[in-house]
């Protein structure tokens, strides 16, 4: 009895959990009218290895975030591990995160994933925020996880 009451306690705590990250996503997240990424297939940066359109029939919503993928096999993907595809900052500019702790619009084709995670980046103007990135990329991290932190808690 003690372990079932202990399990229902643990289940009830998590979806309490994920409850509460939802309207912070929504305030934080990089989302047009709840949609993440401009609509753009998140799970395609990764099995493609570029930016691809995602369709609405293929859409399903995540904590608050709604994604749209290319396919349906896209879509299964992400059901099964969205945290493996979500991009970083929440969808944010992962140069501007890093290098002033803001929240800057992206260009969804303009990205690089590091360690198996996706990162956005600014790409208008000629000014092309990934090829600054580059040139100091570690420190840059760090800076973006750590003012990440601080916007997203």
């Amino acid at each position: 009895m003690k372990k079932i009451f202990l399990m229902v306690t643990i289940c009830c705590l998590a979806f309490a959990a994920l409850t509460a990250q939802e309207p912070l996503r929504k305030k934080h997240f990089n989302l047009e009218k709840g949609i993440a990424i401009q609509g753009y297939d998140p799970v395609a940066y990764f099995t493609k290895n570029k930016a691809a359109k995602g369709k609405k029939e293929f859409a399903i919503i995540h904590q608050g975030a709604t994604y749209y993928f290319s396919t349906a096999e896209n879509k299964e993907l992400f059901k099964n591990n969205p945290s493996k595809y979500e991009p970083e900052y929440g969808g944010w500019c992962a140069y501007a995160m890093g290098a002033k702790g803001e929240k800057v619009e992206v260009d969804p084709e303009t990205f690089t994933i590091i360690n198996g995670k996706l990162f956005l980046f600014y790409n208008a103007y000629f000014n092309n925020t990934l090829k600054d990135w580059k040139k100091d990329e570690a420190n840059l991290h760090k800076k973006a996880d750590a003012n990440w932190t601080k916007i997203y808690h």
